[in-house]
């Protein structure tokens, strides 16, 4: 919600003003209202709304001496000057100096509506240029540029960081009022990552002040589905580190719907029995043992709340052995070493990325004599390439379009190899980066937009791919 202040010394002004606008409907939250200016230029420091409504006109500090002080002091506030039709030319000059907008007294009620629909348009893209500035700079190597986003003093000495990921069940909410620290020494800077992801990070020079506060959540009250918890560094160059360590966390999702507090605590070691079995199988040539390995695999996996940090050692240990073991027969197959986000990406979920492995040990068992010249395979293959052509922006995973199409998963990989030198993850990025340059190059839609239409819906996440792709950040492609 936006936060927003009204100032005039006329009480009926004031009660105009509420009673004009849904405040509600835009994504607006009245947090204060003063008849006195000096009373609203104190709760103004203090609150930092993001918009004031003030009158042009008041006995002690005009409209425009609150602006000329907010822009002196640093705060980064609207306002929206509010005169009578003698003032007018008043409420020009207002503009000259930075004023959002004007609005005459009194409001007409019919203009009410899109005056606000504009304000929130405004705001919405002022909130997306402002999370895309600070991923960039959040997740860069330049501790100079991290620090010219974080409301940290010149003579901070020590300073303790935190990150949380954040996924919402419904709009995203308030997390200082969340997490209940008001009147306590916590920065709080929040960054919209998707429709419902958001990072939030904590910054304090007290540590004592981020060591469980995390668990004060009451996360069935709060419309949070799950909140992933980093760990606490001193050192801001880390800052990159804890976002990742945050989003592993909150990608526990992956391996089971029921969400929570989850906190960065790595158990690679026990994934080692686990490796093992494969070594088993492979080495022992138990392949019998392939159906009751699987099963087993998910079940330890949930018995021993392992997560997504243990889900990504796991696949990439498995991908190592196999392609070492099986090299020629597996060379056309999409075993390729991935991160958490590629994972996520390419699997719907733990379930998924098992019965993939299922296939693939199943298809060395049993071998593959089938000829990508067959044709009826061939026929549905292309059929599926044309699907994929036309909803490269929908969620994809190539499970269910080997389903739809009648391709068997595993030969499908090989398909996609020898047909288009490349795999299915492959060309679907590709596809997607294609089409997100051409928007950046064409239109003026955010960069959040830009995702959503290449087929994103995590911003964070399309940060990582583009760069991968293009060598530099969508804002500095464009600015390109």
């Amino acid at each position: 919600m936006y936060k927003v202040m009204i100032v005039d010394d006329e009480p009926w002004a004031i009660k105009g003003i509420r009673n004009a606008f849904d405040w509600d409907k835009y994504g607006f939250e009245i947090i204060g209202q003063f008849k006195s200016a000096y009373t609203a230029w104190d709760a103004i420091k203090a609150n930092e709304p993001d918009l004031v409504f003030t009158d042009i006109r008041m006995p002690e500090i005009s409209g425009l001496d609150l602006m000329k002080r907010a822009k002196v002091e640093g705060l980064d506030i609207e306002f929206v000057i509010v005169s009578g039709y003698a003032e007018f030319e008043y409420a020009q000059e207002a503009l000259r100096y930075g004023a959002l907008d004007y609005f005459l007294k009194p409001l007409d009620i019919d203009k009410a509506d899109p005056f606000i629909a504009k304000l929130a348009m405004h705001f919405s893209r002022r909130s997306t240029a402002r999370n895309q500035l600070l991923l960039d700079a959040l997740t860069s190597a330049n501790e100079d540029e991290i620090k010219s986003f974080l409301p940290l003093p010149d003579d901070a000495a020590v300073y303790y960081y935190q990150v949380l990921t954040i996924y919402f069940e419904g709009e995203n909410k308030n997390i200082r009022n969340l997490l209940s620290l008001e009147g306590k020494p916590v920065h709080v800077v929040e960054v919209e990552a998707g429709a419902r992801k958001m990072l939030v990070v904590l910054m304090t020079e007290h540590r004592a002040c981020l060591e469980g506060l995390s668990d004060k959540w009451v996360l069935n009250k709060t419309g949070i589905h799950v909140m992933g918890v980093s760990s606490i560094s001193n050192q801001l160059k880390h800052m990159s580190k804890l976002i990742k360590e945050a989003d592993l966390s909150a990608s526990q999702v992956f391996l089971e719907e029921a969400g929570g507090v989850v906190h960065y605590e790595p158990k690679l070691h026990l994934v080692k029995p686990c490796i093992d079995e494969i070594h088993h199988i492979l080495l022992g040539n138990q392949f019998d043992d392939v159906d009751a390995y699987i099963k087993g695999l998910q079940a330890y996996f949930r018995d021993h709340h392992l997560g997504m940090s243990e889900v990504v050692y796991l696949w990439n240990q498995a991908v190592g052995i196999l392609i070492k073991a099986y090299s020629e027969e597996l060379k056309d197959m999409e075993l390729e070493f991935l991160n958490y986000s590629e994972i996520k990406e390419r699997f719907e979920h733990f379930e998924s990325l098992c019965s993939f492995l299922h296939e693939v040990l199943d298809s060395i068992r049993i071998g593959n004599s089938r000829s990508v010249q067959e044709g009826d395979i061939q026929s549905c293959f292309n059929r599926m390439i044309n699907y994929i052509n036309h909803h490269f922006e929908q969620k994809l995973y190539l499970k269910d379009l080997s389903a739809q199409f009648f391709i068997n998963q595993v030969y499908c990989c090989q398909l996609f190899r020898k047909n288009l030198g490349k795999t299915f993850s492959e060309y679907v990025s590709e596809l997607r980066i294609k089409k997100a340059r051409e928007l950046l190059k064409r239109t003026d839609l955010s960069i959040e937009e830009v995702a959503i239409q290449a087929g994103y819906v995590d911003y964070y996440y399309f940060n990582k791919v583009f760069k991968k792709h293009c060598g530099m950040t969508p804002t500095k492609f464009r600015k390109s």
